[in-house]
Protein backbone atom coordinates (compact mmCIF):
# COMPACT_ATOMS: atom_id res chain seq x y z
CA UNK A 1 0.00 0.00 0.00
CA UNK A 2 1.25 3.56 -0.60
CA UNK A 3 2.13 5.43 2.12
CA UNK A 4 3.22 8.86 0.13
CA UNK A 5 -0.07 11.05 0.82
CA UNK A 6 -0.18 12.69 -2.87
CA UNK A 7 -1.03 16.21 -3.64
CA UNK A 8 -3.53 17.58 -6.20
CA UNK A 9 -0.60 19.05 -8.72
CA UNK A 10 1.02 15.46 -8.99
CA UNK A 11 -2.16 13.53 -9.84
CA UNK A 12 -3.19 15.61 -12.39
CA UNK A 13 0.76 15.52 -13.97
CA UNK A 14 0.02 11.78 -13.33
CA UNK A 15 -2.93 11.90 -14.80
CA UNK A 16 -1.58 14.48 -18.27
CA UNK A 17 1.90 12.24 -18.50
CA UNK A 18 0.20 8.72 -18.83
CA UNK A 19 -2.60 9.90 -21.78
CA UNK A 20 -0.40 11.47 -23.48
CA UNK A 21 2.64 8.74 -23.37
CA UNK A 22 -0.98 6.36 -24.44
CA UNK A 23 -2.40 8.66 -27.20
CA UNK A 24 1.27 8.99 -28.54
CA UNK A 25 1.90 5.27 -28.55
CA UNK A 26 -1.65 4.73 -30.00
CA UNK A 27 -0.82 6.92 -32.77
CA UNK A 28 2.87 5.57 -33.52
CA UNK A 29 0.90 1.75 -34.08
CA UNK A 30 -1.30 3.49 -36.06
CA UNK A 31 1.58 5.31 -38.38
CA UNK A 32 3.40 1.76 -38.40
CA UNK A 33 0.31 0.13 -40.21
CA UNK A 34 0.37 3.22 -42.79
CA UNK A 35 4.32 2.47 -43.12
CA UNK A 36 5.15 5.77 -41.95
CA UNK A 37 7.43 3.96 -38.90
CA UNK A 38 9.15 1.14 -40.05
CA UNK A 39 11.57 -1.15 -38.72
CA UNK A 40 10.34 -2.67 -35.31
CA UNK A 41 8.24 -1.09 -32.93
CA UNK A 42 7.22 -2.41 -29.44
CA UNK A 43 4.37 0.02 -27.70
CA UNK A 44 4.06 0.69 -23.95
CA UNK A 45 0.38 0.82 -23.41
CA UNK A 46 -0.65 -0.53 -20.60
CA UNK A 47 2.78 -0.20 -18.05
CA UNK A 48 2.71 3.57 -18.22
CA UNK A 49 1.61 3.88 -14.33
CA UNK A 50 5.61 2.52 -14.14
CA UNK A 51 7.14 5.48 -15.48
CA UNK A 52 5.32 7.96 -13.95
CA UNK A 53 5.27 6.62 -10.41
CA UNK A 54 8.92 6.43 -10.85
CA UNK A 55 9.43 9.83 -12.54
CA UNK A 56 7.89 11.44 -9.33
CA UNK A 57 9.78 9.87 -7.18
CA UNK A 58 13.22 10.94 -8.56
CA UNK A 59 15.17 14.42 -9.16
CA UNK A 60 16.47 15.83 -12.65
CA UNK A 61 19.72 14.94 -11.83
CA UNK A 62 19.43 10.97 -11.89
CA UNK A 63 19.71 8.77 -14.81
CA UNK A 64 17.87 6.44 -16.72
CA UNK A 65 18.69 3.83 -19.11
CA UNK A 66 16.44 0.86 -20.61
CA UNK A 67 15.81 -1.65 -23.02
CA UNK A 68 14.18 -1.69 -26.60
CA UNK A 69 10.23 -0.75 -25.56
CA UNK A 70 11.26 3.26 -24.83
CA UNK A 71 9.44 5.61 -26.77
CA UNK A 72 7.88 6.55 -23.11
CA UNK A 73 10.98 6.71 -20.98
CA UNK A 74 12.53 9.47 -22.96
CA UNK A 75 9.59 11.45 -23.04
CA UNK A 76 9.20 11.20 -19.31
CA UNK A 77 12.55 12.41 -18.95
CA UNK A 78 11.93 15.46 -20.71
CA UNK A 79 13.01 15.13 -24.28
CA UNK A 80 9.78 16.54 -26.57
CA UNK A 81 7.37 14.20 -28.24
CA UNK A 82 8.00 15.15 -31.07
CA UNK A 83 11.22 14.57 -31.31
CA UNK A 84 10.42 11.09 -30.24
CA UNK A 85 7.95 11.31 -33.05
CA UNK A 86 10.53 12.34 -35.57
CA UNK A 87 12.60 9.83 -34.84
CA UNK A 88 10.51 6.90 -35.07
CA UNK A 89 9.80 8.63 -38.63
CA UNK A 90 13.65 8.48 -39.34
CA UNK A 91 13.97 11.84 -39.67
CA UNK A 92 16.43 14.21 -39.10
CA UNK A 93 15.15 16.56 -36.34
CA UNK A 94 14.78 13.23 -34.05
CA UNK A 95 15.75 12.58 -30.52
CA UNK A 96 18.90 11.06 -32.26
CA UNK A 97 19.15 12.49 -35.92
CA UNK A 98 17.25 9.90 -37.40
CA UNK A 99 19.70 7.05 -36.37
CA UNK A 100 18.39 5.01 -34.01
CA UNK A 101 14.48 4.84 -34.93
CA UNK A 102 12.13 2.96 -32.34
CA UNK A 103 14.71 0.75 -30.49
CA UNK A 104 17.49 3.30 -29.70
CA UNK A 105 16.30 6.63 -28.50
CA UNK A 106 19.24 8.98 -26.33
CA UNK A 107 19.34 11.72 -24.91
CA UNK A 108 22.68 13.03 -22.88
CA UNK A 109 21.35 16.70 -21.90
CA UNK A 110 18.29 15.09 -20.87
CA UNK A 111 19.75 11.78 -18.09
CA UNK A 112 18.55 9.17 -20.78
CA UNK A 113 21.11 6.64 -22.04
CA UNK A 114 18.87 4.15 -24.43
CA UNK A 115 17.08 2.39 -25.74
CA UNK A 116 19.19 -0.81 -26.30
CA UNK A 117 18.49 -3.58 -28.96
CA UNK A 118 19.73 -6.34 -26.95
CA UNK A 119 18.29 -8.34 -24.53
CA UNK A 120 20.07 -7.25 -21.14
CA UNK A 121 22.34 -5.41 -22.48
CA UNK A 122 21.62 -2.60 -20.85
CA UNK A 123 21.47 -3.93 -17.58
CA UNK A 124 25.55 -3.58 -17.20
CA UNK A 125 25.62 -0.46 -18.54
CA UNK A 126 23.00 1.02 -16.32
CA UNK A 127 25.28 -0.35 -13.15
CA UNK A 128 28.37 1.55 -15.15
CA UNK A 129 26.56 4.64 -15.10
CA UNK A 130 25.84 4.55 -11.43
CA UNK A 131 29.60 4.08 -11.21
CA UNK A 132 30.76 7.13 -12.70
CA UNK A 133 28.07 8.79 -10.14
CA UNK A 134 29.47 7.37 -6.91
CA UNK A 135 33.04 7.92 -8.71
CA UNK A 136 32.10 11.84 -9.33
CA UNK A 137 30.95 11.59 -5.68
CA UNK A 138 27.23 13.05 -6.67
CA UNK A 139 23.94 11.86 -5.17
CA UNK A 140 22.87 10.74 -8.62
CA UNK A 141 20.79 7.26 -8.93
CA UNK A 142 20.45 5.43 -12.01
CA UNK A 143 17.02 3.65 -12.96
CA UNK A 144 17.98 0.47 -15.02
CA UNK A 145 14.98 -0.82 -16.92
CA UNK A 146 14.33 -4.14 -17.92
CA UNK A 147 12.16 -6.48 -19.81
CA UNK A 148 11.19 -10.23 -17.28
CA UNK A 149 12.93 -11.97 -20.22
CA UNK A 150 16.12 -10.24 -19.30
CA UNK A 151 16.32 -11.71 -15.87
CA UNK A 152 18.03 -14.80 -17.20
CA UNK A 153 21.00 -13.43 -18.98
CA UNK A 154 24.38 -13.94 -17.42
CA UNK A 155 24.74 -10.42 -17.43
CA UNK A 156 22.18 -9.41 -15.15
CA UNK A 157 23.42 -11.85 -12.38
CA UNK A 158 26.87 -10.92 -13.12
CA UNK A 159 25.87 -7.03 -12.93
CA UNK A 160 23.65 -7.78 -9.10
CA UNK A 161 26.83 -9.02 -8.17
CA UNK A 162 29.04 -6.25 -8.60
CA UNK A 163 26.67 -3.65 -8.33
CA UNK A 164 25.76 -5.39 -4.76
CA UNK A 165 29.91 -5.76 -4.11
CA UNK A 166 30.76 -2.16 -4.94
CA UNK A 167 27.41 -0.75 -3.23
CA UNK A 168 26.43 1.46 -6.71
CA UNK A 169 23.94 3.75 -6.93
CA UNK A 170 21.47 2.23 -9.09
CA UNK A 171 18.44 0.78 -8.77
CA UNK A 172 17.01 -2.17 -10.95
CA UNK A 173 13.62 -2.62 -12.47
CA UNK A 174 12.07 -5.31 -13.69
CA UNK A 175 9.49 -4.55 -15.95
CA UNK A 176 7.17 -7.90 -15.29
CA UNK A 177 4.70 -8.03 -17.74
CA UNK A 178 4.15 -11.84 -18.22
CA UNK A 179 5.83 -12.36 -21.25
CA UNK A 180 9.37 -12.48 -22.89
CA UNK A 181 7.65 -11.99 -26.33
CA UNK A 182 5.44 -14.86 -26.21
CA UNK A 183 7.35 -16.98 -23.54
CA UNK A 184 5.72 -16.82 -20.27
CA UNK A 185 7.25 -16.38 -16.90
CA UNK A 186 6.38 -19.74 -15.56
CA UNK A 187 7.85 -21.57 -19.02
CA UNK A 188 11.01 -19.69 -19.18
CA UNK A 189 12.48 -18.94 -15.45
CA UNK A 190 12.22 -21.52 -12.03
CA UNK A 191 12.10 -18.29 -10.25
CA UNK A 192 8.71 -17.15 -10.98
CA UNK A 193 8.53 -14.29 -7.58
CA UNK A 194 12.16 -12.26 -9.86
CA UNK A 195 12.58 -10.29 -6.74
CA UNK A 196 13.96 -12.57 -5.11
CA UNK A 197 16.76 -13.36 -7.61
CA UNK A 198 18.09 -9.91 -5.97
CA UNK A 199 17.61 -11.74 -2.12
CA UNK A 200 20.67 -14.21 -3.68
CA UNK A 201 23.05 -11.26 -3.93
CA UNK A 202 22.06 -9.56 -0.38
CA UNK A 203 20.22 -6.70 -2.64
CA UNK A 204 17.21 -5.17 -1.17
CA UNK A 205 14.65 -6.46 -2.87
CA UNK A 206 10.88 -6.13 -3.23
CA UNK A 207 7.57 -7.15 -5.67
CA UNK A 208 5.37 -4.12 -7.06
CA UNK A 209 1.94 -3.52 -8.49
CA UNK A 210 3.29 -1.57 -11.42
CA UNK A 211 -0.05 -0.86 -12.22
CA UNK A 212 -0.22 1.68 -9.05
CA UNK A 213 1.52 4.72 -9.43
CA UNK A 214 1.42 5.78 -6.11
CA UNK A 215 3.16 2.25 -5.18
CA UNK A 216 5.79 2.32 -7.81
CA UNK A 217 6.88 5.66 -6.43
CA UNK A 218 6.50 4.62 -3.12
CA UNK A 219 9.33 1.39 -4.21
CA UNK A 220 10.90 3.67 -6.30
CA UNK A 221 11.24 6.48 -3.99
CA UNK A 222 12.58 4.12 -0.56
CA UNK A 223 15.47 2.45 -3.05
CA UNK A 224 16.67 5.98 -4.51
CA UNK A 225 16.77 7.16 -0.62
CA UNK A 226 18.72 4.21 0.12
CA UNK A 227 21.20 4.28 -2.77
CA UNK A 228 21.90 8.36 -2.22
CA UNK A 229 22.89 7.27 1.62
CA UNK A 230 25.85 5.24 0.13
CA UNK A 231 23.63 1.87 0.67
CA UNK A 232 23.82 0.61 -2.75
CA UNK A 233 21.19 -0.93 -5.12
CA UNK A 234 18.00 -2.66 -4.62
CA UNK A 235 16.17 -4.64 -7.01
CA UNK A 236 12.47 -3.94 -7.75
CA UNK A 237 9.96 -6.49 -9.73
CA UNK A 238 7.44 -4.50 -11.04
CA UNK A 239 4.16 -6.44 -12.06
CA UNK A 240 2.85 -4.57 -15.04
CA UNK A 241 0.81 -5.99 -18.58
CA UNK A 242 0.87 -4.60 -21.59
CA UNK A 243 -1.92 -4.86 -24.04
CA UNK A 244 -0.69 -5.02 -27.48
CA UNK A 245 1.61 -7.88 -28.83
CA UNK A 246 5.85 -8.15 -27.97
CA UNK A 247 5.64 -6.02 -31.14
CA UNK A 248 3.68 -4.73 -33.89
CA UNK A 249 4.67 -8.13 -35.76
CA UNK A 250 3.18 -10.10 -33.14
CA UNK A 251 -0.84 -10.90 -32.81
CA UNK A 252 -0.66 -12.47 -29.14
CA UNK A 253 -2.20 -15.29 -29.75
CA UNK A 254 0.04 -16.82 -26.82
CA UNK A 255 -3.16 -15.02 -24.23
CA UNK A 256 -6.64 -14.89 -23.71
CA UNK A 257 -9.09 -11.80 -24.11
CA UNK A 258 -10.11 -12.61 -20.56
CA UNK A 259 -6.58 -12.29 -19.57
CA UNK A 260 -6.07 -9.29 -21.36
CA UNK A 261 -9.71 -7.90 -19.87
CA UNK A 262 -8.68 -8.22 -16.45
CA UNK A 263 -5.45 -5.95 -16.98
CA UNK A 264 -7.56 -3.69 -19.00
CA UNK A 265 -9.58 -3.43 -15.55
CA UNK A 266 -6.66 -2.25 -13.71
CA UNK A 267 -5.88 0.48 -16.24
CA UNK A 268 -3.62 2.81 -14.32
CA UNK A 269 -4.62 6.04 -16.18
CA UNK A 270 -8.32 4.98 -15.28
CA UNK A 271 -7.46 4.53 -12.00
CA UNK A 272 -5.48 7.84 -11.18
CA UNK A 273 -8.66 9.26 -13.32
CA UNK A 274 -11.10 8.13 -10.53
CA UNK A 275 -8.71 9.37 -7.83
CA UNK A 276 -9.13 13.02 -9.73
CA UNK A 277 -12.85 12.93 -10.07
CA UNK A 278 -13.48 11.29 -6.38
CA UNK A 279 -10.99 13.79 -4.56
CA UNK A 280 -12.87 16.85 -6.96
CA UNK A 281 -9.41 17.80 -8.20
CA UNK A 282 -10.19 19.18 -11.76
CA UNK A 283 -13.87 19.60 -12.70
CA UNK A 284 -15.09 17.98 -16.38
CA UNK A 285 -14.23 20.91 -17.84
CA UNK A 286 -10.03 20.80 -17.03
CA UNK A 287 -10.14 17.85 -17.50
CA UNK A 288 -11.31 18.26 -21.36
CA UNK A 289 -8.59 20.79 -21.41
CA UNK A 290 -6.09 18.27 -20.57
CA UNK A 291 -7.54 15.64 -23.00
CA UNK A 292 -7.43 18.17 -25.67
CA UNK A 293 -3.97 19.96 -24.76
CA UNK A 294 -2.58 15.75 -25.13
CA UNK A 295 -4.54 15.20 -28.52
CA UNK A 296 -2.87 18.92 -29.97
CA UNK A 297 0.72 17.99 -28.55
CA UNK A 298 0.69 14.09 -30.08
CA UNK A 299 -1.11 16.01 -33.55
CA UNK A 300 2.19 18.35 -33.90
CA UNK A 301 4.47 15.82 -32.70
CA UNK A 302 2.83 14.11 -36.44
CA UNK A 303 3.27 17.16 -38.13
CA UNK A 304 6.85 17.85 -36.96
CA UNK A 305 7.64 14.39 -37.83
CA UNK A 306 5.94 14.28 -41.39
CA UNK A 307 7.35 17.47 -42.11
CA UNK A 308 10.92 17.20 -41.35
CA UNK A 309 13.71 16.05 -43.40
CA UNK A 310 15.15 12.97 -44.05
CA UNK A 311 19.31 13.12 -43.07
CA UNK A 312 21.49 13.24 -45.50
CA UNK A 313 23.45 10.08 -46.75
CA UNK A 314 26.69 11.90 -45.88
CA UNK A 315 25.54 11.88 -42.58
CA UNK A 316 26.03 8.01 -42.34
CA UNK A 317 29.63 8.60 -41.50
CA UNK A 318 29.28 11.18 -38.55
CA UNK A 319 28.56 10.35 -34.94
CA UNK A 320 30.16 7.59 -35.44
CA UNK A 321 33.43 7.78 -32.98
CA UNK A 322 33.68 10.48 -30.23
CA UNK A 323 36.83 11.97 -29.56
CA UNK A 324 38.14 11.45 -25.43
CA UNK A 325 37.93 14.57 -23.55
CA UNK A 326 40.23 13.14 -21.19
CA UNK A 327 42.87 15.42 -19.32
CA UNK A 328 45.81 13.01 -19.54
CA UNK A 329 45.43 12.62 -23.08
CA UNK A 330 46.05 16.74 -24.27
CA UNK A 331 48.63 18.39 -25.15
Amino acid sequence: MAKTKFDKATYLKWYEDMLLWRKFEEKAGQLYIQQKIRGFCHLYIGQEALVAGASSAITKDDKAITAYRDHVHPIAMGVPAKEVMAELYGKKTGVVKGKGGSMHMFSKKHNFFGGHGIVGGQIPLGAGIAFAEKYRGSKNVTLCYMGDGAVNQGAFHETLNMAMLWKLPVIFIIENNNYAMGTSVARSSSVTDLYKLGETYGMPSEAVNGMVCEDVHDAIKKAADHARKGNGPSLLEMKTYRYKGHSMSDPAKYRTKEEVEEYKAQDPIQRVLKTITDKKYATENELEKIQKRVKKEVDDAVKFAEESPFPDASELYEDVYSEPDYPFLRD
